[in-house]
């Protein structure tokens, strides 16, 4: 058993050196060739139905199958130490495998801890997908259980006040019904909620996985049993990741250990900085003690995380604050290279319910690989141009 920072670099990659290449292979086709009517339409019923292909079996369709996104999610599956994984076109849509997969099986409640990302928020709260949901806060999940209850939905780190949730106690609050966990702040570097309970765990891959803004993609890692109903979900709805995005993403992971330790070094740095200035209210981030009243960061999460939000004293001044940015980038997203800054009350949570959303006066920011020192100028220039405009 190699280490975890190995398997970072080697996993999906094992059979390289016998297939005689050294980069991991691209293959684009969107159909393969049939040997015949009845091995065809065999291959194509197992793999609609939530299969995968056996050996020398035909792969029938992209929609069904292709070895490059194979690839990834036997990556993604060894570093959640899960059975398997299924990847998705983007995070919203293996999110939303998850829930017509709850559906399907007759159990259409779902208990969301809040605070979720608001696109998560929003289809829960819509019932877009057939799903009905009592959000709650940590403690209230098992009052919250029905008959029909198929999943707890959280988010730890949450979005976007970072608050941390204990998995294990959440598990056991659950009493039996299945859990997922949205890991995407953490990624595996950090957390694996498996290991703590959790039936499934969903990242959009988009963020750290790819860690560079320019590949779209959502995982789940979870058991051989939800996989087989994810890939059903999946092979039906279309909504697949295709190769080239699977390549990006899987060439991703071998550096993600690397950047996110990097990014989080940063982000400790300016988390504690910022503490410090009259104009800034609150820092929130796991790494400061107030932030962790559980003691999650050690035992349940390897380190704080590389994502921090800081309140100011107003709306106005947190909505200006990104716009009199020079060095960052004021955008959506996070997990990547740069470092990013968004108002989430006026953007990703802007769906949210009144009562749930975030503070007008929060801003987040995705901490990058930048010096920290030039990371925390533009930040301070930005606060207080805004203040003496």
């Amino acid at each position: 058993m190699v280490g975890w920072d190995s398997m970072a670099v080697h996993a999906g990659r094992e059979d390289l050196a016998a297939l005689g290449v050294h980069a991991v292979p691209l293959d684009m086709s969107t159909t393969a060739p049939l040997t015949s009517v009845e091995a065809g339409g065999l291959a194509y019923e197992q793999m609609a139905t939530g299969g995968v292909p056996q050996p020398g079996q035909s792969t029938v369709y992209q929609r069904l199958w292709n070895p490059t996104v194979a690839r990834f999610e036997d990556g993604v599956a060894q570093l959640e130490t899960a059975a398997e994984s299924v990847s998705f076109a983007t995070g919203m849509a293996a999110l939303a495998a998850v829930l017509l997969a709850a559906v399907a099986a007759g159990k259409p409640h779902v208990v969301a801890v809040r605070p979720l990302y608001g696109g998560s928020d929003h289809v829960l709260a819509t019932g877009l997908l057939g799903t009905r949901v009592t959000f709650v806060h940590p403690g209230e999940v098992r009052a919250a259980l029905r008959p029909d209850t198929g999943l707890v939905v959280a988010e730890t780190p949450a979005n976007p006040d970072l608050r941390l949730l204990d998995i294990k106690a959440l598990v056991a609050e659950a009493d039996g019904v299945p859990v997922m966990i949205d890991n995407t702040f953490a990624t595996p570097v950090l957390q694996r909620p498996l290991e703590l309970g959790a039936a499934l765990v969903l990242h959009s891959a988009t963020k750290f996985f790819g860690g560079h803004g320019d590949a779209m993609g959502g995982v789940v890692a979870t058991s051989a049993d939800w996989a087989s109903r994810l890939r059903q979900v999946r092979a039906i709805t279309g909504g697949l990741l295709t190769p080239w995005p699977a390549y990006l993403l899987h060439r991703g992971l071998a550096t993600l250990p690397v950047r996110v330790r990097a990014q989080q070094e940063n982000a400790f740095k300016i988390a504690s900085a910022l503490q410090s200035h009259e104009a800034v209210s609150r820092v929130l981030y796991p790494g400061l003690a107030e932030c962790d009243p559980l003691g999650l960061v050690g035992t349940q999460m390897s380190g704080p995380g590389t994502l921090l939000s800081f309140e100011v004293d107003t709306a106005d001044y947190a909505e200006r604050i990104p716009g009199a940015v020079k060095f960052i980038t004021h955008a959506v997203s996070l997990g990547g290279v740069d470092t990013l800054i968004q108002h989430p009350a006026g953007l990703t949570h802007r769906p949210v319910a009144a009562d749930a959303k975030p503070h007008a006066t929060m801003l987040r920011v995705s901490v990058g690989l930048e010096d920290p020192e030039d990371i925390l100028a533009d930040l301070v220039q930005a606060i207080e141009s805004v203040r003496t405009a």
